[in-house]
């Protein structure tokens, strides 16, 4: 089979932060923000070079281990083979090890951005099997979900193989997050997670999660209830005192906080009457943004008339 061809221009992709489990949603549920990558990725000749600018600029690896670019060699490898030569550009705006599916945002930028350069690339790598190579080089589904999709993502496995249904957040929320200056790896999170949990508390998460569809979607007046977990963000609370407090001391105000993934970022579900009061709270550890919701997910955009991204 002959491989593939590439467009002569540059393709431009966006995407966007997203925070995962949302609370009782564990390894389940995803909401897509208004924070975003931009990648523009161009085939050239020969070689690989990669500019970054923004989050990760001084410590992300300029070669092929970069994660962006392992994710665009494993696209281009299932739409037929390899370009001669890569050029890629980054924004990166999403801060790393914080809980704001920056990895997710690297790897869904780098195979949409394979498929979009790849002529034909849509026939050969349809929308589900994006959702399936992300999981694959993810692990999981919940965050690459949520941003190749956009809006509040349930995914789940089944046989063996990544789904996600798509549902429309309720637009009076207004995510509020908190971002501490200290990341917390993935890895160290997960790790302080029980094997087993009591019956009693499974049972209370499956309640709640079912609520939260409901209050994500149609009636955010029961967020504080729909958020409450019993699975995970007290066993991770000691990678995170400082996060365990805020979330404790905004959810005493009757607001609807929750660690955002792993941690170690706060998010708030908040509306446009008490947002910007929430984002005012925090104090001076921590740097607070009103975002908007994402309900686009992974797009491709058209490149600046100048080129800039």
């Amino acid at each position: 089979m002959a491989g593939p061809a590439f467009r002569a221009a540059p393709v431009r992709v966006r995407v966007p932060a997203t925070s995962a489990n949302l609370g009782p949603g564990f390894d389940a549920f995803g909401l897509a923000l208004g924070l975003y990558d931009d990648v523009v990725v161009r085939v050239a000749d020969s070689g690989l070079h990669i500019d970054i600018a923004g989050e990760g600029s001084e410590t992300l690896p300029r070669d092929e281990k970069h994660l962006l670019v392992r994710s665009l060699r494993t696209a281009f490898d299932i739409l037929g083979g390899q370009p001669r030569g890569l050029e890629i550009v980054c924004a990166n705006r999403i801060p790393h090890g914080r809980g704001l599916g920056s990895s997710s945002a690297a790897i869904c930028a780098g195979i949409v951005a394979a498929r979009a350069v790849t002529i034909g690339g849509e026939s050969r790598l349809d929308d589900a099997a994006l959702l399936e190579l992300a999981t694959e080089i993810e692990g999981h589904p919940d965050n690459v979900a949520a941003c190749l999709l956009g809006g509040f993502t349930l995914s789940w496995m089944e046989a063996g193989a990544a789904r996600a249904i798509r549902m429309e957040p309720a637009d009076s929320i207004v995510p509020v997050v908190f971002v501490p200056g200290k990341p917390v790896l993935t890895e160290t999170a997960r790790g302080l997670l029980p094997r087993s949990v009591p019956h009693v508390d499974a049972a209370a998460n499956a309640g709640r999660a079912g609520l939260l569809v409901e209050a994500l979607t149609r009636r955010p007046e029961l967020l504080l209830p729909a958020t409450e977990d019993r699975l995970h963000q007290e066993y991770r609370a000691p990678a995170m005192p400082d996060s365990a407090a805020l979330v404790e001391r905004l959810r005493a105000d009757r607001i609807p906080a929750v660690i955002s993934g792993a941690g170690p970022t706060v998010m708030a579900l908040a509306d446009a009457g008490t947002a910007d009061k929430i984002e005012a709270s925090a104090g001076a550890d921590w740097a607070a943004n009103r975002l908007a919701l994402d309900l686009r997910g992974a797009s491709v955009l058209p490149l600046a008339p100048s080129g800039d991204i």
